[in-house]
């Protein structure tokens, strides 16, 4: 049975039209859930720009009509619970940061023995870290306030740090193994050959190869300590070492919700968490991809 060059053309035309209809689909799909998304941070910034009498109106506004500073120059000048919002801004990236920077070392190493090393017990503490990832933290509460003040770490910084390092170190190990698994072993043996040392190989050959995996980790734990409330909230007593989670609940009150300070709040809150991530996001992607494959 032979085709006709009309049926062959018909043909083309149909598995063109199928492929675009299919390319349609999903640039439809992928704009339907980027504007699911995104929804919410618009709303809040717009928000924060809108007069008392927008946002308690019944009426649905998606544009301010009227611009107004009044929210964010009265969280600025003002501050939460008689401090500046400087201050609580600053404790969050205090925590933040050092939780990326104390569970980016333990999370290379962890990750590094346990891809690269065959020790006993090493298949129990992978399912240690899963399980450990499947436990609430509120469950974790009161057992790790009860250590902190142990540790005499109570109503400080590095109380917080030590905890968030804690709940993001299990998920950082996880994904640093994949990474460091996926570089050649015969790497590393090629070094030792040429007389390098296995710190020499670790930091100029296993490191520049997992780097981009551990800014992905790093993204993580710093939006997880960023955003973190529990924990500062019951770890810390004195109102000048709260995070800026914490700072937000003081504009809940008894007789209303401030929804202007709230959102102006929020999106001071918001920008660094997106200047960071401005900064890291080309090796975020490359390390994504680079870690789905072993080579």
């Amino acid at each position: 049975m032979t085709v006709t060059s009309y049926e062959m053309k018909r043909m083309r035309k149909s598995a063109k039209f199928r492929k675009k209809a299919r390319k349609f689909a999903l640039n439809a799909t992928a704009t339907a859930v980027f504007i699911v998304a995104m929804f919410p941070v618009y709303w809040m910034v717009s928000t924060s720009f809108k007069t008392n009498d927008q946002i308690f109106t019944t009426e649905f506004i998606p544009f301010p009509t009227s611009f107004t500073f009044e929210h964010i120059d009265r969280v600025l000048s003002e501050g939460v619970a008689g401090n500046s919002i400087w201050l609580y801004l600053r404790n969050s990236a205090i925590v933040a940061l050092g939780t990326v920077a104390v569970g980016a070392i333990f999370s290379l190493l962890a990750a590094t023995a346990v891809s690269r090393f065959r020790f006993k017990g090493r298949t129990s503490f992978l399912i240690t870290l899963l399980v450990v990832q499947m436990i609430p933290a509120e469950a974790l509460l009161i057992p790790l306030f009860l250590s902190i003040k142990r540790l005499g770490l109570y109503d400080q910084l590095l109380g917080l740090i030590v905890v968030n390092v804690g709940l993001t170190l299990p998920f950082g190990i996880w994904m640093l193994r994949t990474f460091v698994a996926a570089v050649p072993k015969s790497l590393e043996e090629a070094a030792w050959i040429d007389g390098a040392s296995r710190m020499t190989t670790f930091w100029k050959v296993l490191f520049p190869l997992v780097a981009p995996g551990l800014v992905a980790t790093s993204i993580f734990s710093f939006i997880t300590a960023w955003n973190e409330l529990i924990f500062a909230l019951v770890l810390m007593s004195d109102s000048s070492g709260y995070t800026m989670p914490v700072a937000l609940q003081f504009f809940f009150g008894q007789r209303g919700t401030d929804w202007g300070a709230i959102m102006a709040s929020s999106t001071l809150m918001t920008i660094p968490v997106v200047v960071f991530f401005l900064l890291v996001q080309r090796r975020m992607v490359s390390g994504l991809v680079a870690g789905a494959v072993k080579g």
